[in-house]
């Protein structure tokens, strides 16, 4: 089990935003968080990312008691996170915007600057990335002229550039266009198994890329955990589908999801591989 939450409940004052809210992560592993407005989603990734102290409960990392440990450590220990909204710095370049990542990563902070100019290993490192989110043929592009698609991009990358073995994103195809959106998300779970990612969750409204790319959906509503399962078993179920999914168009043939996280496909009925099983992130 590489990420698990048991029992959390989040207060504040006599609102109760999470209650009970159990759930945990594998090895390999793509889970989606899903949930109407209001459902506990950003109080729960702000649990589990270490920014917000549970009122109740625990939330353990790789064995380790995460609870409030803020967004720095919780880097240092493997998790990064992206945020829903595009979150770049406009007058830096791409491969300065991943340096700086590689920079943080590398602990060389101290010499921000210098270490963007002349270091070797922070260059290669960062055009690395940059070629595996196909953005080195704009590597010297200031990100404030990036189309959208390809900000989005740049911001999830900044947060793989700091090389985590577990990612949480938010909305990754948010404010992406419809014809984007899969393109997006392929160039992600394409660089998740090169770099080797041990697990991914991500937090989504898009229903077509929830049940496209997701081994296991968490459906959330007024704070606890509705359901948990295969992808098909929510869509088979009545209630899930009516308090949060929503009744499904059928893919258009365009839109459709392209080659899975792993080599098997996506959405059978099957539970979900025990703890240490293989998941779909890796390869």
């Amino acid at each position: 089990m590489i990420l698990e939450a048991l029992d959390i409940r989040k207060l504040y004052g006599a609102y109760v935003a999470l209650d009970g809210v159990s759930l945990s992560i594998r090895e390999g592993e793509f889970v989606s968080i899903i949930g109407p407005n209001g459902a506990g989603k950003s109080t729960l990734i702000n649990v589990l990312t270490g920014v917000l102290q549970p009122s109740g409960g625990s939330v353990r990392f790789k064995g380790k008691d995460i609870g409030g440990i803020g967004t720095v450590a919780l880097t240092r220990l493997g998790m990064a996170r992206s945020f829903q909204l595009v979150q770049i710095f406009p007058e830096l370049t791409v491969l300065e915007t991943l340096q700086a990542a590689a920079v943080s990563r590398l602990g060389r902070g101290a010499r921000l600057f210098a270490s963007l100019a002349g270091d070797r290993r922070v260059h290669a490192d960062a055009l690395e990335v940059a070629s595996l989110f196909n953005l080195a043929d704009k590597a010297h592009v200031l990100a404030r002229a990036l189309p959208q698609g390809d900000k989005k991009l740049l911001d999830v990358a900044s947060a793989f550039a700091l090389r985590p073995e577990i990612i949480l994103l938010d909305e990754p195809t948010s404010g992406v266009s419809t014809t984007d959106k899969h393109v997006v998300m392929e160039i992600l779970v394409g660089a998740a198994k090169r770099m080797g990612l041990r697990a991914i969750i991500q937090v989504e409204h898009d229903m077509d890329i929830v049940f496209g790319y997701s081994d296991r959906i968490i459906a959330l509503h007024q704070g606890r955990v509705l359901a948990d399962a295969t992808p098909a078993q929510i869509q088979a179920d009545a209630k899930v589908v009516d308090m949060v999914v929503g009744r499904r168009r059928a893919p258009h043939s365009s839109s459709a999801p392209h080659p899975t996280l792993s080599p098997e496909g996506r959405g059978n009925s099957e539970p979900s591989p025990p703890s240490g099983g293989e998941g779909r992130v890796r390869g």
